[in-house]
């Protein structure tokens, strides 16, 4: 059993730690694995795609490179230059708002498509749209209406939805058919945990993830009251825990 445990100890981050959650579709199943903080990868009908890629290039080691990178916001927790220079981007195409492409300095990305809030795209049979990311009230906002995008990816009829950073914007709350769900949680820069559940409760996915919910001086937001409050009230959503803050 030891060396099992060594054996694990010395496998790369994304090898030894990072784990898929699958989810069929119908044309074959769906990985999703969380990376870090908001990064996470996204396998289906041989596409891979990775949001907000952040944390440095090592957590992607052994994953395939990536065929889309979907960035939300300009923001260094988000359009990550230090990974996004570690990674292949040379059969890239980036999908992202047009304040990323203009703060990128990596423009070797094979091709860029800019994506404005309530447009959509479509990448090898992946529908992906836009939906407003933001904060309110917009006077103290650190995340400008019309700035950054939160995602829809719609997989072989499976809808999955990538917050951003976000307060529960009224585009999040009228979003329907959602059954994967990655939202944000971390005062002061996004929602609290229960304006969070609040915001889940009134779009109801099948499957939620809280992520993005490290706050200042590494605090962490309190994910098992956001469980709570979600499933105390409607106990058939699916609240997914996960450590997204290894080896912080």
């Amino acid at each position: 059993m030891k060396y099992f445990f060594l054996i694990l100890f010395l496998l790369p981050f994304s090898l030894a730690f990072a784990q898929a959650d699958v989810f069929p579709t119908k044309k074959g199943n769906l990985e999703i694995t969380p990376i870090f903080h908001a990064a996470l990868v996204m396998q289906w009908n041989g596409v891979t795609v990775y949001a907000d890629p952040y944390g440095g290039a090592e957590r992607y080691k052994g994953m395939k490179a990536p065929d889309v990178v979907l960035i939300t916001h300009e923001h260094g927790d988000h359009l990550d230059e230090a990974t996004l220079s570690g990674l292949d981007l040379t059969k890239t195409e980036l999908i992202a708002p047009q304040k990323v492409v203009d703060q990128l300095k990596n423009k070797t990305f094979a091709k860029i498509t800019v994506l404005g809030n309530g447009q959509n795209t479509t990448f090898k049979n992946i529908k992906i749209e836009a939906v407003g990311a933001y904060n309110i009230p917009e006077e103290t906002a650190r995340h400008k209406k019309g700035v950054g995008n939160g995602y829809v990816l719609n997989f072989g009829g499976k809808r999955v939805y990538i917050s951003g950073d976000t307060d529960g914007t009224p585009e999040m709350r009228a979003l329907k058919n959602i059954d994967v769900a990655f939202v944000c949680m971390n005062p002061p820069y996004t929602m609290d945990v229960t304006p969070a559940a609040d915001a889940v409760l009134a779009f109801k996915p099948a499957v939620i993830y809280p992520y993005h919910y490290r706050q200042p001086g590494n605090k962490l937001s309190d994910i098992e009251l956001f469980k709570k409050l979600v499933n105390d009230k409607d106990p058939k959503i699916d609240v997914r825990l996960r450590n997204w803050y290894r080896q912080m």
